[in-house]
């Protein structure tokens, strides 16, 4: 297959599933019900945009620090480890983790909007950016994006487009039909889904490693 177009159909599904039901998913649902969609959009959509580059950075510069010749080597233990992390956090996971993810969420927006909220655009833009930026960094979403970026078999370019993708679905969603999918997200099951996918990743790394 062609190494863009995994790329990107790999980090299309890992982002997806990762962002599904995840705190920032939440934050843009809420903010979305008492603010005009589109800001929240934009905004939150700019937050993790800017995430994703800067856990891209990260993830290449570690291609350019390793020896290439390690690359799938590093890239099958941290894709292995992180879906058996997955695998086993889901089993951890209650019934209500989804509810405690928004419960969580609707704190941190109430915080942040105070007594007076604001209704102007770049107001409703900024507070969804800096929410949302800050609940995405060393969340799991952004470990994703930089477990994928060490990988030598990804480009670049089909990592970032398969990486906005999945981000901007995810949002479009929250922002449009949050409520509805909110109370169907089933936690344990997008852990389950997540480390089996990653683990399918470790071991394509792993064949890599080995050919």
């Amino acid at each position: 297959m062609d190494p863009g177009l995994a790329a990107f159909g790999s980090s299309l599904s890992a982002i997806t599933l990762a962002e599904l039901g995840d705190k920032t998913f939440f934050m843009a649902l809420i903010l979305a019900v008492r603010h005009r969609p589109r800001w929240v959009f934009v905004g939150s959509f700019l937050a993790l945009a800017a995430v994703t580059l800067i856990s891209l950075g990260v993830g290449y510069g570690l291609r350019e620090l390793l020896p290439p010749r390690l690359l799938p080597w590093i890239a099958a233990v941290l894709f292995l480890g992180f879906g058996i992390k997955l695998l086993i956090d889901a089993q951890s996971l209650t019934p209500d983790a989804a509810r405690e993810e928004a419960k969580e969420a609707q704190e941190a927006v109430d915080a942040a909007e105070g007594q007076h909220p604001s209704d102007r655009p770049l107001a409703v833009i900024w507070e969804a950016f800096a929410l949302v930026f800050i609940a995405e960094l060393g969340d799991r979403t952004q470990l994703t994006t930089i477990f994928l970026a060490t990988a030598p078999a990804f480009t670049f370019a089909g990592l970032l487009a398969g990486t906005l993708a999945g981000h901007g679905l995810v949002t479009a969603l929250a922002v449009g039909a949050g409520k509805w999918i909110g109370q169907r997200v089933d936690e344990r099951l997008i852990f389950r889904l997540s480390g089996g996918l990653f683990l399918l990743f470790g071991l394509a790394a792993l064949g890599q490693a080995l050919g």
